[in-house]
Parts: structure tokens; C-alpha cells; sequence
């Protein structure tokens, strides 16, 4: 099973900083499930591919809640937008 986001933001740099802080952190091997970010301008792809639709859910679950993180970490701080 396979499925794909697409998340936008203002910016190159804030795109990347997301990238940088998401990429880091793999699915464990026993989950059954990979997950593939890339990054292109100001456009974050991750690809998701897991054996069952109930590990699908929660890898792309948990990705969104640690990128919801990631944006309000990013607001906390005042990061720049260019």
C-alpha cells in the first residue's frame, strides 16, 4: 500500500526547516511501514508505504502530529519567512 501528501508553506526556509526536523526521525522496522520525504521549494512530499491500511493510518497519523510540532514550534519561535 502506498499513498502520498503534499504539505505548502510560505517559504523555502520554512519548508526546509520542517524537512530538516521530519526526515530525521524513521518509522521503526517492526512497524511494516516507510516513510520517504523529499522536498521541493517550498513544497514538503512524504511517501507513505505500509503493508496494512491500519499501519498506513497511523504512520501518517503520527507524521501530521509531529509536523503540527514542527509549525507551532516554528510560530513559537518567530521563525523568519524568507
Amino acid at each position: 500500500m502506498e499513498t502520498s501528501i503534499e504539505i505548502p508553506f510560505d517559504t523555502d526556509r520554512t519548508a526546509e526547516i520542517a524537512y530538516h526536523s521530519l526526515r530525521v526521525d524513521p518509522e521503526p522496522k517492526r512497524s511494516g511501514s516507510k516513510k520517504e520525504p523529499t522536498l521541493d521549494g517550498k513544497i514538503l512530499r512524504v511517501n507513505f508505504f505500509c503493508e496494512e491500511a491500519r499501519t498506513m493510518r497511523v504512520s501518517v497519523g503520527s507524521f501530521l502530529d509531529l509536523l503540527v510540532l514542527v509549525i507551532d514550534t516554528m510560530d513559537q519561535f518567530d521563525v523568519p519567512s524568507n
